[in-house]
């Protein structure tokens, strides 16, 4: 795979893509999405300052300025990219990914993102085939630091709950929720890996990867919490765990997000390929109008969801989009909504747990990973298994979801990272396991 992918620019830094696909990815930026400036902002990775300095230097010779946030939380990003009216934007950042990962999430104006379909092929053919040629020194551009932190925190302060009652366990996973976390949650919470260290040494940034969340479920557990907290290394997405120190699976905290919103205002919800039926079911229970399945990733999710007037939208891998927050996702955005209802929960004498058991109708069996070559092979050995199975529906689309009476399955590859990926879920544990079974015989001939 290279490093232009669906979403993002993404790969081990100074083997997939350097210092000089950084250059060039700035100085045909504006090619792409011609501008005055763009804005720029950067994780606390340790190959972050090189990328920024290259695609800084490709930006200006272009003859166009950057408009330097600084160390900055993706969705700190998608803000700057409204608020300063900007029409282009790079956050540098590989996300969740390890430490030796880096890459470039662009954004054109009003925070609208540049996927795969949507300008970064154009972009790859660019920087692959087209010559650079810098302008003249006289017209080159400048870096231009402009500070949006105190900005940025009065937004995110209007979606603040009331914390006086409120005991919750933080991990920051040594990213860059750490520009905020204290400030919003104060001596409320307690807090674990809450500096900035780009090589991650409490965990990898990856908190939907369970063994990441060991340390903050034994810390809602010591300080009694009423809820655990955990972000990504650049914060867009963000896990729970509730106050037995059981992680939440995050599709089912869409439902959660949807006791705030649907209680203010009836409306749609966008949510993805693999959501449980548990989540959706539970949805229209409290007065979603209209919920649309969608394929998984930010580029699609946020199209769809401005397409579509979503009031928010949710996905398996703990992304939640906000028509509040120009239809983007935001981990720390997504933590104040679901404390806003822990507060009104423990106000009525009832736990965030209580909540989710009461959500969680079926039998899940998470998002499963296989490394294989032949994964087309395979896909296409599952859809012609049990599409002849008479299915009450079929969706085909990010590979596809098969749907019966008593079960469903979803198979898809990533577009990140060199994976299969299955969800199953059925109305008992006895029958998803004897369908997991089936589905991880037939993948396991194409391994």
């Amino acid at each position: 795979m290279g490093v232009f992918k669906a979403y993002d620019i993404r790969g081990v830094y100074n083997k997939d893509f350097n210092k000089d696909t950084a250059y060039k990815v700035g100085y045909f930026l504006p090619r792409l999405l011609p501008c005055k400036y763009v804005v720029v902002g950067r994780d606390v990775r340790t190959s972050s300052d090189e990328i920024f300095e290259n695609l800084c230097r490709g930006i200006n010779d272009a003859g166009v300025d950057v408009w330097n946030i600084g160390l900055a939380t993706t969705p700190m990003v998608y803000f700057a990219t409204v608020y300063l009216k900007a029409d282009a934007s790079v956050q540098i950042t590989a996300s969740h990914n390890p430490k030796e990962y880096n890459g470039m999430k662009i954004s054109r104006s009003m925070a609208i993102p540049v996927g795969g379909d949507t300008g970064l092929k154009d972009l790859e053919r660019m920087v692959n085939e087209l010559p650079v040629e810098p302008v003249c020194e006289c017209k080159r551009g400048k870096v231009i630091d402009k500070d949006i932190h105190q900005a940025y925190l009065d937004f995110q302060k209007k979606f603040l709950p009331d914390m006086s009652q409120l005991s919750i366990s933080v991990d920051t996973s040594n990213g860059m929720s750490n520009l905020y976390a204290k400030e919003l949650f104060g001596d409320h919470a307690k807090y674990i890996n809450d500096t900035m260290d780009g090589t991650f040494p409490g965990h990898e940034p990856n908190p939907l990867d369970v063994a990441n969340c060991a340390q903050i479920m034994e810390a809602v557990k010591k300080n009694k919490s009423d809820c655990g907290v955990i972000y990504d290394g650049d914060a867009d997405r963000v896990m729970f765990i509730d106050e037995r120190g059981r992680f939440i699976q995050p599709d089912y905290v869409t439902g959660v997000l949807g006791m705030y919103y649907l209680a203010k205002e009836k409306g749609s919800v966008l949510v993805d390929i693999r959501t449980s039926r548990s989540t959706t079911e539970y949805l229209e229970k409290i007065g979603a109008t209209d919920i649309y399945i969608w394929k998984v990733g930010h580029a699609f999710a946020k199209m769809k969801i401005r397409e579509k007037g979503c009031i928010f939208g949710g996905e398996l891998a703990g992304h939640y989009y906000f028509r509040d927050f120009f239809n983007c996702d935001s981990g720390i955005l997504a933590s104040l909504i679901v404390l806003q209802t822990v507060a009104a929960l423990k106000k009525q004498g009832k736990t965030l747990g209580q909540l989710i058991d009461e959500i969680v109708a079926y039998a899940n069996s998470g998002e499963i990973n296989f490394k294989l070559e032949q994964k087309d092979e395979a896909i296409d050995a599952l859809y012609k298994k049990y599409s002849a199975m008479n299915p009450t529906k079929i969706m085909d689309f990010d590979g596809y979801r098969i749907e019966f009476p008593t079960w469903w399955f979803s198979v898809r590859k990533s577009n990140t990272e060199p994976y299969l990926r299955i969800v199953a879920e059925a109305k008992t544990q006895a029958e998803l396991d004897e369908r997991l079974k089936e589905l991880k015989a037939i993948i396991g001939q194409f391994s």
